[in-house]
């Protein structure tokens, strides 16, 4: 009984929350490491880079970003005139977290010969003193149409700047940063998955650290991960990065087998993060209902932030 009230109450939510939209002219965006309960119901399903393009092109008047904290600014800075709403307002990000806007500011001035470089994972005030904002699947591309000579900052994280400077041949200056998703994975326990499913490919994404970069058949942005697998000939896959992803994966490759890699902590076969995992299917309903959790950007912030955003849209035509 208890299990047909809880999917009476997600039909109930869900019929709401189609009311709702269409009430309110609102698009529902879901980046792919939500709950499988929220991409069910978005509108638009994607990472960094396809969720900013989406929000600088809508039409709707409501922005539900169902993700993390940043995501919602980087819609508020495309869509100023818009109101972008997100599900919890605790829903922050580790990563962006390790780049305090004002220490990055100091760093900043202390190599006043570089191009500052941040990536997608940082807080507004952070864009503000960018040059180039870029995603896990537009950096290598950006940072190579820069001169070969010219002078970099790259943060706030290490392992994908690493994995940047070993593909392109560069020696950008890292930030100190990572994700708390990303930087426990276990090479160990990925290791013993490989040798008990010989046959599986190992599909890394770039924020993880070197050593599991080199054990990947593919190492690659969660979009880049769920295309290979969309296109290989393989039958099963160990997937190192946020186990949301493989709700899409799952659902593109029916006949495929994913299997999520663990932490080194986890005792479940299992890495997930706590902050996007914060939103939930009765979340997105109350800020549909109430438009609470509104985002806020300053609007002196926002006036810099928008430039090195709109310069990695352009440059990742």
């Amino acid at each position: 009984m208890k299990t047909d009230g809880a999917n009476n109450e997600a039909t109930n939510l869900r019929d709401e929350i189609q009311r709702l939209k269409k009430e309110k002219n609102a698009l529902i965006m879901a980046h792919y490491y939500q709950r499988d309960e929220i991409q069910e119901i978005a509108d638009f399903i994607g990472d960094s880079l396809a969720l900013a393009r989406q929000a600088a092109k809508t039409d709707a008047d409501v922005i539900l970003m169902c993700g993390v904290h940043f995501m919602g600014e980087t819609a508020k800075i495309l869509c100023p005139d818009k109101t972008v709403l997100v599900p919890d307002p605790e829903a922050g990000c580790s990563l962006a977290d390790s780049c305090d806007p004002e220490e990055f500011a100091r760093f900043v001035a202390a190599h006043p010969d570089h191009t500052v470089i941040s990536y997608v994972n940082t807080s507004a005030a952070v864009k503000a003193h960018t040059d180039i904002v870029v995603t896990s699947g537009n950096a290598r591309k950006i940072v190579e149409k820069l001169p070969a000579d010219e002078k970099i900052i790259f943060g706030p994280d290490r392992n994908l700047g690493e994995y940047l400077n070993s593909v392109t041949g560069r020696f950008m200056t890292l930030w100190n940063g990572a994700c708390h998703v990303h930087d426990r994975f276990s090479l160990d326990r990925i290791a013993e998955m490989k040798r008990e499913h010989p046959g599986a490919k190992v599909l890394v994404h770039p924020e993880c650290r070197r050593p599991l970069q080199l054990i990947a058949d593919k190492v690659g942005s969660t979009a880049a991960l769920l295309d290979f697998a969309t296109k290989d000939d393989a039958q099963e896959y160990i997937v190192v990065t946020e186990s949301g992803i493989l709700f899409e994966m799952r659902r593109k490759c029916p006949g495929k087998t994913f299997l999520a890699a663990p932490a080194e902590d986890a005792e479940c076969q299992c890495n997930e993060c706590d902050y996007m995992k914060l939103n939930t299917l009765r979340k997105v309903y109350e800020a549909l209902r109430d438009n609470k959790y509104e985002i806020v950007v300053d609007p002196e912030i926002a006036a810099k932030a928008v430039r090195p955003i709109k310069r990695m849209l352009e440059m990742s035509e």
